[in-house]
């Protein structure tokens, strides 16, 4: 006789399984899990493509995709030269800082980004909120040189929490900034861009270092004698000519070059009018003379000491925040133009690095550009490598033209970036959220007035604290609603929305439409038992027999917690002191679980007690009728 020996399958400790547990939980898209099972080698190749995604493309690379991303790369640095340089004046940073902040950060992108549209460099909102917070405590004029270490070293903690966000898969953060909250502070801070203008648009030399719409009006009008008309006039012209080129290509989308061109036309056609007619010696100011060359390495003037720690890591939070929401926005819209997938975490990860590298390469916070990243896709672009052209063209210039810009007036400068920031005012998307939803509507207005009256991070929390209110209502208070039944049918809806549905005598039926936990299970208290009352006084009033069954459908109770539960065991208490049975429709399993181990005197998961329709329900009791209650 042959005796077969069995083995037992290997016992899995409980600390393996709870490993295995949290990490389902909190890494439930593990990236490296797909490559599991494979030969190593093919493991190590699939694994680097995920790391650098530049591998996934860069075998397949011909010299037709090259002449389209030429093209593209050329057209985008048009653009990114002339706004490097006036938004590095908008966050009060020599211009050579934003002309870097063109040239490092597309390169490390071009090997970490899944975006083939994403056109890197400084933008307008991340510079004036590194300018404004930096200045309330070192003045960029008096102590240039210190100021220009903070700015290095918040773009350090700028790219650090970014790229950290990235690793942990913790992305969800940046989702607390609402669609309503970043349309509110966009326009906001459109309009606050703007207004600084001022001081180039009508040449004013002493001007407000405050951000808010009072104090910069304020110092507009108290400086008249200042205005310059030659400044004026010039400043008109060229805005009136930009925004004219951008109404053009927004009308035509296949004239985009005419307005990505147009700020570099500007620059080139200002300077040789100032630089032929002396207009800098008639009220004209202009940039003046600009350091040629490439600088050396900035990781010696990070400070991560001393008394403005506190105010660089704050700064370097929301500009990594903001800079982070617009990058991955922006991706993802042209991912989903083109129907590819931008991976948000590869993202974070990517702009993170690219701002790492570059505070330590005479850079400051940069992200994906909406308008530059418009006109990439408009020009054609089919891979990263246009943002490589892009950055060879700004080194070049670094190497070889900054003395051409040594004539370039500010005021066109100033009108660059009014006519960037003005598509920032979405006038359709704010009557949008008006028509959808009043309370995301108030967020928006808080978020933009915040801006405009306040200050820019000021704005931002309070936007931010609006929706976390919203959030918080919305958890504390669920919607829990009273059914009725349609008549002819086995239906039963909401009798607020329905106007057939019409509620059974003697049967209360509620829906329950969200988790029962710690944070509603007071509020779901009270508003049942106020139903019950409200319910026995209708019943009274119309004759009918008295309530008899309170029906729980509990399709959308997606799970409960220990309050939850005590809720459950609560109710069936209140209600078997007034002769009414608790009875549950469509339990979910998680949830029936949690009750069934609660359960241990058997009071109210009997089988009795549990139907899948609110229907069947309703027909199973109405047979029994009072029967039940001595079951």
């Amino acid at each position: 006789m042959e005796v077969h020996k069995v083995v037992a399958p290997p016992h899995k400790s409980t600390a393996a399984k709870l490993k295995t547990r949290l990490k389902e939980t909190f890494f439930p898209d593990d990236p490296l899990r797909q490559f599991r099972g494979q030969p190593n080698r093919t493991k190590l190749i699939r694994a680097a493509q995920y790391i650098f995604p530049i591998l996934q493309w860069c075998p397949e690379y011909n010299f037709s995709l090259l002449k389209s991303d030429v093209v593209s790369g050329l057209t985008i640095a048009s653009l990114a030269i002339p706004q490097g340089i006036s938004y590095a004046k908008l966050a009060n940073l020599p211009p050579i800082v934003g002309l870097y902040s063109s040239f490092v950060p597309p390169l490390v992108y071009a090997v970490f980004g899944s975006s083939r549209d994403l056109a890197v460099g400084p933008v307008s909102i991340a510079s004036l909120i590194l300018g404004s917070m930096l200045r309330q405590q070192v003045s960029p004029v008096d102590d240039p040189l210190l100021f220009l270490q903070l700015a290095f070293s918040s773009t350090f903690f700028a790219g650090l929490f970014q790229a950290s966000l990235g690793f942990l898969r913790l992305g969800f953060l940046i989702d607390f900034l609402s669609k309503a909250t970043l349309i509110g502070f966009m326009a906001g801070a459109a309009i606050i861009v703007s207004l600084q203008q001022l001081k180039a648009l009508l040449g004013i030399t002493h001007f407000t270092k405050h951000m808010s719409v009072v104090p910069v009006l304020s110092s507009v009008f108290q400086h008249i004698k200042e205005w310059s008309w030659q400044t004026i006039v010039m400043g008109v012209f060229f805005l009136l000519f930009l925004l004219a080129t951008r109404h053009l290509s927004m009308k035509k989308p296949k004239l985009f070059w005419v307005s990505a061109g147009a700020p570099l036309l500007s620059v080139i056609v200002s300077t040789l009018f100032v630089f032929v007619l002396k207009a800098d010696r008639h009220g004209i100011s202009v940039i003046g003379k600009l350091q040629e060359g490439l600088n050396p390495p900035s990781w010696n003037m990070l400070q991560f000491h001393g008394s403005h720690l506190g105010l660089v890591a704050k700064t370097g939070l929301i500009t990594g925040i903001v800079s982070l929401t617009e990058g991955i926005a922006v991706g993802r819209t042209f991912g989903a133009l083109k129907n590819y997938h931008v991976d948000g975490n590869k993202e974070m990860i990517a702009i993170g690095l690219m701002n790492v590298v570059g505070s330590a390469t005479s850079c400051y916070v940069t992200t994906g550009a909406f308008s530059r990243s418009a006109v990439n896709h408009n020009a054609g672009c089919k891979t990263a490598v246009s943002n490589i052209v892009m950055s060879v063209t700004v080194m070049v210039t670094l190497l070889f033209l900054m003395p051409l810009f040594q004539y370039t007036p500010n005021v066109v400068l100033g009108a660059i970036i009014v006519t960037a920031v003005i598509g920032l005012i979405d006038l359709p998307a704010a009557r949008y959220i008006w028509k959808i939803d009043k309370f995301d509507f108030l967020v928006m207005l808080c978020a933009f007035f915040g801006v405009v009256f306040l200050s820019v991070q000021h704005g931002l929390a309070i936007a931010v604290g609006l929706s976390l209110l919203k959030v918080l209502m919305q958890v504390t208070r669920p919607k829990t609603v009273i059914m009725g039944n349609i008549p002819g049918t086995d239906v039963y809806r909401n009798l607020h929305h329905y106007k057939d549905a019409q509620r059974i005598p003697g049967f209360l039926v509620l829906s329950i439409e969200s988790p029962v936990n710690f944070a509603n299970s007071n509020y779901l208290t009270e508003r049942t038992s106020r139903w019950i009352e409200e319910c026995e006084e209708e019943e009274a009033q119309e004759k009918h027999s008295s309530l008899r069954f309170l029906i729980l459908e509990m399709s959308a109770v997606s799970g409960v917690d220990t309050n939850g539960v005590a809720f459950f065991r609560d109710l069936k208490k209140t209600t078997a002191k007034k002769n009414i049975e608790l009875v549950f429709v469509n339990p979910l399993s998680e949830v029936m679980e949690k009750l069934q181990r609660a359960d241990e005197e058997e009071e109210f998961m009997r089988p009795e007690f549990l139907f899948l329709t609110v229907a069947e329900a309703v027909a199973s009791l109405s047979l029994k009728g009072p029967s039940l209650n001595n079951v």
